[in-house]
């Protein structure tokens, strides 16, 4: 399964492989293959990059936060929300390689409340101020509990646009899909500070699938 994002991507690479192995196969043997060596890597990167695999979350994910991005965990921070919370929060980053999935995927059950587009630099995925200067969607749920998840798609040097599918008055469940960063990006996902967070920097996550905490107490209904 593949992202619909990704679709005339793929498609447009497929075309152009296409054009260049039977322009390859009017000159030497050595063209010739390196047209079908540039087309394999061409169509098989885009293929790769835009896999769409199924996730399961956990039986009790409407209780939980979960990973909303393939990758590795490489903040877990205080600070200040001004935009959601307007409170200090935790702040878990999530940077995702061009080889992960890039597929994004809702952090918890609930409710948007905020919805806003930033366009803006394209510094590194894990700069420090990537979350404040970069091109950025960003989204505020309310659980069913009541409590406040943002989370934030962050453009990379690389990546040049991020693509969500969400509004105002959207209700989603946890891991389901909701957009995508393009070749390279990051994840920040910010709840309040008395929310438990299971993981710790250096983590690999799934998305969908992996806890990052949990949003009410075990046994407790949501």
């Amino acid at each position: 399964m593949f992202a619909r994002e990704g679709h005339a991507l793929i498609a447009g690479a497929t075309v152009i492989s296409f054009l260049v192995v039977l322009i390859g196969f009017q000159f030497s043997t050595p063209v010739r293959i390196a047209s079908v060596l540039f087309a394999v890597l061409l169509t098989g990167f885009h293929l790769w990059f835009f896999r769409d695999p199924e996730r399961t979350p956990p039986a009790d994910a409407s209780a939980l936060l979960l990973a909303p991005a393939d990758g590795k965990v490489v903040e877990i921070v205080e600070e200040r929300d001004a935009l959601y919370h307007d409170a200090v929060v935790r702040r878990i980053s999530i940077f995702l390689s061009p080889l992960n999935v890039h597929v994004n995927r809702a952090p918890a059950d609930g409710v948007i409340e905020f919805d806003r587009y930033v366009s803006g630099d394209y510094l590194v995925a894990w700069h420090p101020k990537a979350s404040e200067l970069n091109e950025r969607s960003q989204l505020g749920l309310r659980h069913p509990s009541g409590t406040k998840v943002l989370f934030k798609q962050i453009a990379g040097a690389v990546a040049r646009r991020v693509v969500y599918h969400v509004t105002v008055g959207d209700t989603l469940k946890a891991g389901e899909r909701f957009g995508i960063v393009k070749f390279g990006s990051r994840m920040d996902v910010l709840v309040p500070l008395d929310i438990p967070v299971f993981v710790k920097v250096g983590d690999r996550v799934t998305a969908g699938e992996t806890v990052l905490g949990r949003l009410v107490p075990a046994g407790a209904t949501p």
